[in-house]
Parts: C-alpha cells; structure tokens; sequence
C-alpha cells in the first residue's frame, strides 16, 4: 500500500558525521530535537551510531549509517533504501571533508585528486541522488557546508580551496536550477576554527592550543547547527542561498 506523503515519517540524513563533538553531529541531534528522524551517516559505524544512540538516549530518533560519500553506488543505495521505505525526505546536509594544508610544490597529482574526491565529488554524488526524491515530493531543503577556503585561498590550503570553491559554485548554481521547484539550496561558509574534536585534538592538543591564542575561541557548533536549522525553517517567501558563520572577532 502506497502512503500519501503527508502520512510518511519526516527525515533528515546529515552526511559527514565524525566526531561526537563535530558540526554533523550537533546538526543531527539539533534536527533530532524537533522530531525528525535523523541519518547519521559517517565512514566509521561505530561513531555514527554512538551519536544515533546519544540521540535516542535523548528521546530522538535516529539510526547511525556507514557509508563513503565519495562511492557513488553506496550513496545511492541509501537514498533507495529511504525510498523504499516511503519516509519523506525532507533535508540533506551535506558536510564532508577535511581540512589537510599541504606545500604546493611538493603536493602529489593524488593528493589533489584524493581532496577533490572528498570536498566536491562526494557533494556531487549526494546531491544527485537527494534531488531526484526532491522532485518528486516537489519539496526540499539541501545545506552544504563550506569553508573559508570556498571564497579566497590561503597559504598550504591549495589543494582544499580546489575543493571547495568548486563546491561554493555548484551550490549556488543548483540554487538558481531548482528554486522555482520549491527545493531549497543553501551553501553555508564556516569560516574560522570550529570549536569541535577535529581541531582541539589535532597534533596532541596543538589544535585546541592554535584556537585560543588566535583569540576568536572558534566557532561554536551548537550555534552552527542552529543556523543550519534556521535555514531548513525558512519558506519560499524568502531563502537564504549563502550563509557566511564566523566568531565576532574574526576578521572579514
């Protein structure tokens, strides 16, 4: 029996979900709150279902999901699956990939291409899949998460910028294609350090070092997933399509 789209449980699949202290892990559990069911889709399973757990200890609704973004038979056997099982998919976010600086002149053709794959095919590989559901529901909201890197580069971060320029373009482009068919496109910059494990145990607490004596403390990712919730919220009547989040002391 076929359920009418208004009968289907609501969900939300947040692609990019690490560490427990990360931005895809705040955006999942701040969906999770309004009663949506969440995705937490991450490359390591045990990780991604110990913040679907936290969620559900919460009283949400989540379920963690291992997968490669940048696989695109395993991004597309999990858009089928939540097809098949008629839940009416109402948000991706899209928060893959890692900031790894690098010299230009000793940087390997496979490194670019490894950094390329992670900050932009993999987005390619979501969003195709998203939005043909999108379309068929007529409705949608999909967040890319950005970088400072997606607006201007910076010394060591070639290879990262690559990435996520190409992504900043993309979005946008998809943004104008597919507004008039109410599905709604967002790219979102976090520019400056996220106050979050990936940055704070990096070089054995160095990174957490590096955030505080630059005296913008980092970006807080409870008000990240916030801002991420406030743009699912939005109506037609007026969409944000780039989103800049930055600590007030951080320079524009």
């Amino acid at each position: 029996m076929t359920i009418s789209l208004s009968e289907r449980q609501q969900c939300v699949v947040v692609v990019g979900v690490g560490a427990s202290q990360g931005i895809g892990a705040a955006v999942s559990r701040r969906f999770a709150q309004e009663g949506l069911k969440v995705y937490v889709v991450g490359r390591t399973l045990e990780k991604a279902e110990q913040i679907a757990t936290k969620i559900k200890n919460n009283h949400g609704d989540a379920v963690g999901y291992c997968l490669d973004a940048e696989d695109p038979i395993q991004v597309q056997q999990l858009f089928q699956s939540i097809s098949l099982s008629q839940e009416q998919l109402v948000a991706v976010i899209h928060n893959v990939g890692g900031n790894v600086p690098s010299i230009f002149l000793q940087s390997s053709l496979k490194f670019f291409s490894k950094m390329w794959h992670s900050t932009f095919l993999s987005a390619f590989w979501v969003s195709q899949n998203c939005l043909k559901i999108f379309q068929q529901q007529k409705a949608g909201t999909l967040i890319f998460t950005g970088a400072s890197a997606s607006l201007r580069g910076k010394p060591f971060f070639a290879a990262f910028t690559m990435g996520k320029s190409a992504l900043r373009a993309y979005a946008l482009n998809l943004a104008q294609q597919y507004k008039a068919q109410n599905i709604h496109i967002a790219h979102v910059v976090i520019d400056g350090m996220v106050d979050g494990d990936r940055v704070n145990k990096a070089l054995f607490g160095l990174g957490r070092l590096a955030r505080m004596t630059r005296g913008t403390g980092g970006l807080n990712i409870d008000a990240i997933a916030e801002n991420y919730w406030m743009l699912y919220q939005q109506t037609a009547d007026l969409w944000t399509h780039e989103l800049d989040l930055r600590p007030h002391q951080e320079k524009f």
